[in-house]
């Protein structure tokens, strides 16, 4: 799995930062191109040391640059089918936040090789939820800040306006806290759920 976290990484750092600083990035820690292939195994130290070397290489946090992938994910063009993939979670943001304990099946089925941490969901109260991610220390990474990037972008795509808070981790999970203020805050991004693709 390690390897398609990288190659993503790889994408958001040269789409969003360009060539040149991803190239930078990679002779200062001399990691092997393999480490990028998709199916090739690859020790979650190496993803580790890729997140905080461009996180240094911004002074940025390494949460803060996982919350940007995480959006970059979902809002990019290039990455139209994992978009499709959370889209198919509901017709509204509410919906698609009660379909996030499928989400790792469901990607899973996508792509075999991506083994997401368990998603836990849990009502507070009126538009007040908790999603809790359980801990993947073996990944190299907190799979939160992304988690929490996708949910920003995705409450954009639905047009619902949000607070998101996360909230931190323990030894066993990673907490976001969503406040769904208004489902329908604005027109969403247009979408085709019969045919799964944008609709024009």
């Amino acid at each position: 799995m390690n390897g398609l976290i990288n190659r993503a990484i790889a994408c958001f750092v040269r789409d969003s930062y360009g060539v040149p600083v991803w190239e930078e990035v990679m002779a200062r820690l001399g990691i092997d191109e393999s480490a990028f292939e998709p199916l090739m195994p690859c020790e979650p130290g190496v993803t580790a040391r890729l997140v905080e070397a461009v996180a240094a290489r911004f002074s940025r946090s390494s949460a803060d640059l996982l919350e940007d992938l995480g959006t970059y994910l979902v809002a990019q063009p290039r990455s139209e089918a994992i978009r499709r993939l959370l889209r198919f979670g509901g017709v509204d943001f509410a919906e698609f936040l009660e379909s996030l304990e499928d989400l790792p099946d469901r990607a899973r089925l996508a792509m075999s090789e991506l083994d997401l941490p368990a998603i836990s969901l849990y009502m507070q109260g009126a538009g007040v939820f908790l999603v809790e991610m359980a801990r993947a220390d073996g990944a190299g990474l907190r799979f939160g800040p992304v988690l929490l990037g996708m949910l920003r972008a995705m409450a954009d795509d639905y047009g619902a306006l949000v607070l998101l808070d996360y909230r931190g981790c323990d030894a066993t999970r990673e907490i976001i806290e969503v406040h769904l203020l208004d489902a329908a805050f604005a027109d969403g991004r247009d979408f085709d759920l019969a045919s799964g693709r944008a609709a024009p």
